[in-house]
């Protein structure tokens, strides 16, 4: 038996595809407002896109990481509720 073995599987959720007449959020250039950014969700890696649901100094906002692009933006900081609401919209392809 390995460690591979003994550690369970860790991957995320996967997005479902955008929905006909989704949201389409606006995205910003990553604000260094905060020393610690805690990801309390994440998406999962298989895909090139990956989203990650963060809170910070009592903020949310959802990373969005192309790595094909080589780009990281995020969400408007706000209110952790709505935060993980937009998360939740994106997991459900009723957000992009």
């Amino acid at each position: 038996m390995t460690w591979r073995d003994e550690i369970p599987d860790f991957h995320g959720p996967h997005v479902e595809p955008p929905k006909p007449g989704h949201l389409t959020l606006p995205w910003y250039e990553p604000a260094n407002r905060a020393q610690r950014i805690r990801v309390v969700s994440h998406t999962c890696e298989c895909k090139v896109t990956t989203y990650e649901l963060c809170t910070a100094a009592g903020q949310g906002f959802v990373r969005r990481t192309d790595r094909e692009k080589g780009t990281v933006r995020e969400t408007a900081w706000t209110l952790i509720a709505t935060a993980r609401h937009t998360f939740d919209q994106i997991l459900q392809g009723e957000a992009r």
